[in-house]
């Protein structure tokens, strides 16, 4: 069996701006990310990268404002290597550090592997938002129909990691 590659988590600086927004589009559909009627541009977001080998693997972004910390994205490009892990526990120290009480993030009802991956590392529901995308596709249009396994798009899922 091959070894995991070590995975290093950074910030991203200037020179991964067109990195970060290529991957972004490609992921998102755009830069803009729509979360409880809010419009986040995620390439001026604060952002952690993955990297393995010197090539990146993962992106993070997030905003914090007060004591709370919003993860807005995060796309580990390969699966089973511990890159989400990675970049989530990096975010839990950045969190910490800014006195949050914890992170929380939305996701959307198709999401379902996202919810298995965030409850096995302490998030909580705590709100379904039912039919919430409906006014988000008013703020982003490209957000599609049916998403993960063919299941319909309709509500924000939001999860706390309490820290």
């Amino acid at each position: 069996m091959a070894e995991k590659p070590e995975i290093k988590v950074r910030a991203a600086g200037d020179a991964d701006h067109q990195n970060v927004t290529q991957a972004l589009n490609e992921h998102w559909g755009s830069t803009r990310i729509v979360t409880r009627g809010r419009i986040h541009a995620t390439d001026k977001l604060p952002t952690l990268i993955a990297e393995a080998d010197g090539e990146m693997v993962g992106l993070l972004t997030y905003e914090i404002y007060g004591q709370e910390c919003e993860l807005i994205t995060m796309n580990a490009f390969q699966r089973g290597l511990g890159i989400g892990t990675a970049m989530l526990s990096h975010l839990r120290e950045i969190a910490a550090e800014n006195n949050c009480r914890g992170i929380w993030l939305i996701t959307t009802n198709d999401n379902v592997d996202a919810m298995r991956f965030y409850q096995k590392k302490g998030f909580f529901f705590v709100a379904v938002h039912r039919d919430a995308v409906v006014g988000a596709r008013r703020l982003k249009p490209e957000i599609p129909v049916i998403g993960n396994h063919g299941i319909p798009i309709r509500d924000e899922i939001e999860l706390v990691m309490p820290l």
